[in-house]
């Protein structure tokens, strides 16, 4: 971030930056694979992906519900998506955080962060489409914490609602992450002795550059946050940490193990700066671009990256160690 603040010309090709991130999913998805070959599908296991999808929910649901009067619907359907959708960056370096201070995570935890990241984008999509058709778009959370939209609207015409929802779920990404898991899975420890030059030793030094290339990012787009509204900018400094808080409660409610605790409240409180901006820009063009992308990458992301990670690991070290 220092670098690009000085406007420095240091830089990582795009090329090789988006090389650095099928890496460190590829390599994640097979350390989660390997150790989810290690502990089978428990009942603890159940319950964290349970978890980790309610806050799928939750979370746009309560975003929308908060923006919807203070900005445009469309930009409310938006953020709401952002914030309730997940950082793959984030949560790869909160998996390496939590291993460097004696709190490995569950494998499984990465299947927590491909099933978090879908349904936002779709709940957004069909607030917008309501919203074009006239109608109020309404959400509504039940008494067990479900989010719900009230009905659904038919999608307007032109609006390719099928390829969307095809996106969301065959992204790229998700799809490596998911077959190096399955891969990890299936091979076990002959497959992670073969593969620990590639996915374990590499992996700090690769995460490095990775990050490099995320501060010179940030410091590039920090600046399209100025000038918006004090209520959107506390909401991405504050909506996270309410986001985290929730996931924590839910994680004491089912007893989930600390590590698995602390990277739930890491997804709940991280958002999407690449899939769903690059999804909503065509699903929704009536929002602002500027709005959802700037608060996600200028604010939330590098505030959970240098004080949102530790203080996570801490809180659910505290009340779940």
């Amino acid at each position: 971030m220092l670098a690009g603040a000085l406007k420095s010309n240091l830089e990582i090709p795009p090329a090789i930056s988006k090389f650095l991130s099928l890496y460190l999913l590829m390599a994640l998805g097979l350390k989660g694979g390997f150790a989810l070959a290690h502990s089978g599908l428990s009942a603890t296991v159940m319950l964290s992906l349970a978890a980790a999808m309610l806050m799928a929910f939750i979370v746009p649901a309560m975003g929308y519900q908060l923006l919807k009067n203070r900005v445009s619907r469309f930009d409310a359907a938006a953020i709401a998506a952002s914030y309730g959708s997940v950082s793959a960056v984030t949560f790869v370096t909160a998996m390496q955080y939590l291993e460097a201070n004696a709190m490995p995570p569950g494998g499984h935890m990465a299947v927590a962060l491909v099933v978090m990241e879908s349904p936002a984008i779709i709940m957004a999509v069909l607030l917008a489409n309501r919203l074009r058709h006239g109608q109020p778009a309404a959400i509504s959370v039940s008494s067990s914490g479900a989010a719900s939209l009230a009905a659904f609207a038919s999608p307007r015409p032109g609006t390719p609602l099928g390829k969307i929802l095809h996106e969301s779920f065959t992204d790229g990404a998700h799809l490596l992450l998911l077959g190096a898991m399955a891969v990890g899975c299936l091979s076990g420890d002959a497959g992670q002795a073969v593969m620990a030059p590639f996915s374990s030793d590499l992996f700090k030094g690769m995460l490095a550059f990775f990050l490099l290339d995320m501060g010179l990012m940030v410091a590039r787009n920090v600046g399209t946050v100025r000038g918006k509204s004090p209520v959107l900018i506390a909401y991405a400094v504050v909506g996270p940490l309410v986001h985290a808080s929730i996931a924590l409660a839910l994680a004491i409610l089912l007893m989930l193990p600390a590590a698995d605790a602390a990277l739930l409240m890491v997804l709940s409180a991280s958002a999407s700066y690449i899939v769903v901006p690059a999804v909503l820009r065509y699903a929704i063009p009536e929002a602002n671009p500027s709005l959802y992308f700037g608060l996600s990458l200028g604010v939330t992301f590098p505030l959970n990256i240098l004080f949102g990670i530790p203080l996570y690991a801490f809180a659910a070290k505290q009340f779940l160690a």
